[in-house]
């Protein structure tokens, strides 16, 4: 975890932005300065011998910062005894023991591992009928007072703009109580519910009044999927209809981003619009590429005037003429193209796979290259995906077994035993509930041989399929034990085994929260243990999910694809029919995976042609990693 000192080695302020804004390399560097932040607001409380009062946010983004926090007390010795703590919100209709309660959720990431006092521990109570929800919640302003107010408030952001949950339009100077939650709001939680049907519609939050009274606040964003609303939040006028953006008027509120969230601000994605900038080669291929699409030009039309209307002068002034930068920049993207990423000789390979279908919705088509060339290709599959099939599937499994054991004479009371109790199980689960063993077992045996019938479609022999079953991933539940030593070793063994040159890996390293990320992790941490002992380590290629494609600019192989290659890799992606037609995770995107991967490998191809360069049929994308943690 990151020092103070190296946090502000590695971090950047942002220009031009209504709000204080700092950019860290990744979400590590980040967790790591925030959780310096409290604990030396925690230590000057205690030599005043007074409390300090944090205001605590849930989901995805604090997850890191819950994990540097219980590190600094385990390690460095920091107690929490004279901390009080209030949680912004709590999901109505939901008891502190429901899974997805933010009391279970704060307990299970935080409060259980440090040396909080119960009675310092401060939650909306989602129990609390309508009638008593206004009684209850003016309780809670006053227990807030009483306090002497909140010193240090962490928040997210909504992709709607909200905090806590006072949705767009909320009042500016609204206190605690019952409000209605966004669509956009419940969609987004579908997960953790298991289907936005699950969502209550009703949550119990701070207000906007009471947000604003803190001393102190930090708004962080971490991933992608923020950066066009932190934008707005940050960079846009103050309105209610994105109520983050009222944090502009707050008299010490920051803004804590990685690279990924800061993406769109103005000095991030057009640097040379706020300031003279040092024209690096990297930022000269950005710059040409992003005006190649401002203009809708190809690379080698582009002329002077159109450098001089979008700012670029100084570009055209230290690296021109025009011709000669314009062919520079399609001479690198023409240098991406490989038709064979792995090289003429043949290499061994390890395409990791997080879920059981990633290989092939992410590189398909790739994988198809490599087997054809010879490669000797191996898929890791490191996780079960279990959570992700429904549960008529499971059940359908479970009475085709005992089926099939009538109809063959076989006498076996023990699958009739295990048919029962899976289907009483599942008739008698509430949603989010943990299945029990039985069924994450039928589950995860369902995502099996879909995975292993995808990629022999695709060339792959069985021999070369690895299903690990990481240990962090086995809670049945979305909510996942961190990525431990057991997880590192499991994958140092596999490519110790292997000894591969080449490995792929799923590059969504931008949410702190999600199986890609932690797999992603895992990998890196068991390739520093191999590049430590041996000096060298595998090549790393980076993949994207099925959500996101990367930027032109930082594409660096981009592998065509036939007709022919994508009717193969749609054909491998329908093995996985626990997926096809209606996902239990779906996500924001109503398309099947499927049809984002092909529109996604159109859409790269698209831009390419656009630009200049030779029309292909489609395009899968990769990056190589440098080695810097995440």
């Amino acid at each position: 975890m990151a020092t103070t000192s190296q946090s502000v080695l590695r971090t950047r302020e942002v220009e031009r932005t209504q709000i204080p804004c700092y950019v860290f390399d990744s979400g590590l560097e980040l967790a790591g300065h925030v959780g310096q932040i409290v604990m030396n607001l925690i230590r000057e409380r205690q030599s005043l011998g007074r409390h300090a009062v944090l205001g605590l946010p849930t989901g995805s983004t604090p997850v890191g910062i819950y994990r540097e926090l219980i590190r600094l007390h385990k390690e460095e010795g920091l107690s929490f005894a004279n901390v009080v703590t209030f949680n912004l919100d709590e999901y109505f209709g939901l008891s502190p023991d429901d899974v997805q309660s933010f009391h279970h959720w704060m307990h299970d990431h935080l409060f259980d591992h440090i040396d909080m006092r119960p009675e310092n521990i401060h939650l909306p109570d989602g129990r609390v009928s309508s009638a008593q929800a206004n009684a209850h919640c003016q309780y809670y302003e006053a227990l807030i007072a009483e306090s002497g107010g909140i010193d240090l408030l962490m928040l997210g952001i909504g992709q709607n703009g909200h905090i806590g949950f006072n949705e767009p339009f909320s009042i500016r100077n609204g206190r605690t109580r019952l409000c209605t939650l966004d669509p956009v709001t419940r969609r987004v939680a579908a997960n953790l519910f298991f289907g936005q049907e699950n969502v209550p519609t009703h949550a119990l939050t701070m207000g906007m009044g009471t947000i604003l009274d803190a001393r102190k606040i930090l708004l962080m964003a971490l991933g992608e999927h923020k950066a066009e609303i932190v934008r707005e939040a940050t960079e846009g006028s103050v309105t209610d209809r994105v109520p983050a953006s009222l944090l502009q008027d707050h008299g010490d509120a920051t803004v804590l981003l990685d690279e990924a969230a800061a993406g769109k601000l103005t000095s991030c994605a057009t640097p040379w619009v706020t300031a003279n900038v040092e024209w690096t080669t990297a930022l000269q291929k950005r710059a040409v590429l992003w005006l190649a699409q401002q203009t809708g030009k190809a690379l080698l039309k582009l002329d002077e005037e159109d450098f001089r209307q979008h700012n670029l002068h100084q570009l055209l002034r230290h690296h021109g003429p025009v011709h000669k930068l314009a062919q520079r920049v399609f001479g690198w993207m023409m240098d991406t193209i490989h038709r064979d990423p792995a090289g003429a000789q043949s290499k061994r390979i390890i395409c990791f796979s997080p879920h059981p279908d990633d290989d092939v919705i992410s590189m398909g088509g790739t994988l198809i290259r490599l087997v054809e060339n010879r490669h000797d290709v191996h898929v890791a599959y490191m996780t079960s995906g279990n959570i992700a099939v429904f549960d008529h599937d499971a059940l359908r499994i479970a009475d085709m077994v005992t089926e099939y054991n009538r109809l063959f004479g076989i006498d076996d009371d023990k699958s009739q035993l295990v048919e029962t109790t899976v289907a009483e199980s599942l008739q008698n689960k509430r949603p989010g509930q943990h299945d029990i063993e039985a069924v994450q077992r039928i589950k995860g045996l369902i995502r099996w041989s879909e995975a292993k019938a995808a990629a022999m479609e695709i060339g792959c022999g069985e021999q070369n399929l690895h299903f690990l079953d990481l240990p962090f991933y086995r809670t049945g539940l979305v909510a996942k034990h961190p990525v431990g030593q057991d997880d590192v070793a499991i994958i140092r063994q596999l490519i110790d085994e292997v000894d591969p040159q080449q490995i792929y890996v799923a590059g969504d390293l931008s949410d702190p929260h999600g199986t890609h990320r932690m797999c992603a992790d895992a990998i890196f941490r068991a390739l520093a243990d191999i590049e430590s002992e041996k000096g060298s380590r595998p090549e790393v290629m980076l993949y994207r999910g099925a959500w996101q494609e990367y930027e032109l600019h930082q594409i660096e192989v981009a592998v065509p694809l036939s007709p022919a290659d994508m009717e193969l890799k749609r054909s491998a992606i329908f093995m996985h029919e626990s997926q096809k037609d209606e996902a239990l995770f779906p996500g924001s995107d109503p398309r099947e995976f499927w049809q984002r991967a092909e529109d996604r490998n159109k859409g790269t191809s698209a831009t390419y042609n656009q630009i200049g360069l030779p029309e292909f049929f489609a395009l899968e994308a990769f990056v190589r990693w440098d080695g810097i943690p995440i």
